[in-house]
């Protein structure tokens, strides 16, 4: 067990701006561009199931917002610095182009809960353009951290 949960450690910070505090058995997301989707999905299984409490305390974009649809919304916490940020579902062809995946987009925007996955439909849906939740409109979705 303790060598999972290294590894869920280690895989964080690889990852980028996630951090545990241990005393608080919290994972604390201070600044995550996003990346590769399988990664995230793996870390926040582990955090899923280690019943840790996710603050998000920077930005939070792409691939990290999937912390969203796999983490219970009652372990998760804003501060006033947290941004989420959000866009359209992308593949990389063999010459390195970008291509939307429009039905990955809706498959992630279902999986969202239903307050963010409204935010996101108001603002035009999952795009090419990258939409910023953060300040009162995040704080009218999650609590604030205490």
């Amino acid at each position: 067990m303790r060598t999972a949960f290294a590894r869920t450690i280690l895989l964080a910070a690889v990852l980028g701006g996630l951090i545990l505090t241990p005393a608080q058995a919290e994972i604390r997301i201070l600044a995550s561009p996003g990346g590769q989707v399988g990664p995230f999905l793996d870390l926040f299984e582990r955090v899923r199931a280690s019943g840790e409490r996710v603050v998000i305390d920077g930005p939070c974009l792409s691939a990290c917002t999937l912390v969203l649809s796999m983490v219970p919304s009652d372990r998760i916490c804003v501060t006033r610095r947290a941004i989420l940020g959000f866009h359209g579902a992308r593949s990389i062809d063999p010459r390195g182009r970008l291509n939307a995946e429009p039905e990955a987009s809706e498959l992630v925007l279902e999986a969202y809960p239903s307050a963010v996955r409204g935010w996101i439909r108001r603002r035009g849906g999952l795009t090419s353009r990258l939409l910023l939740l953060r300040g009162r409109e995040l704080a009218a979705i999650y609590p604030s951290c205490r």
